[in-house]
């Protein structure tokens, strides 16, 4: 599934960028980075990817705000976002109901570990996206046999 699947990666530290950049890559994705949320909104418009991993403190626009903005957006709306953050995860339900598809708290642990877990979260979200996707083709090619 990662092969051709593309990725917006948006976090401002250059050191944990690159590093998921790298074990997404290695993972199969074809990945686009953001450093900022001005510059996330950017990408996300232009390059319209499969997925976005969201860091949700960010300089210029906040992570929330960038998640409120990709979600108004008729563009950028289906595209599921995971939200990546070291906050507690009292946030999450918040965040979930404002769009977010999924939850990832960045971890302590080693780094490669997180890194090859944040790659195996990014197929779980995109595989159930993928099976949303093809049941409601099934349901719409049903309801149009019902109507003949």
């Amino acid at each position: 599934m990662a092969e051709n699947s593309k990725v917006l990666l948006v976090e401002d530290s250059k050191f944990l960028r690159m590093a998921n950049e790298r074990a997404l890559s290695k993972a199969g994705f074809e990945v686009s980075t953001a450093a900022d949320g001005e510059e996330a909104l950017k990408v996300a418009g232009d390059k319209l990817p499969d997925i976005i991993l969201l860091d949700m403190l960010l300089p210029k626009l906040s992570g929330p705000d960038v998640l409120k903005a990709l979600k108004a957006n008729p563009a950028t709306r289906g595209i599921p976002v995971i939200v990546l953050t070291s906050l507690s995860q009292k946030n999450e339900e918040k965040l979930l109901s404002e769009g977010a598809a999924a939850y990832f708290e960045k971890s302590t642990l080693e780094l490669d570990k997180s890194s090859d877990r944040l790659a195996a979260a990014v197929e779980t979200v995109l595989r159930q996206v993928n099976h949303q996707k093809s049941l409601a083709r099934r349901l719409q090619a049903l309801a149009a046999g019902a109507g003949h």
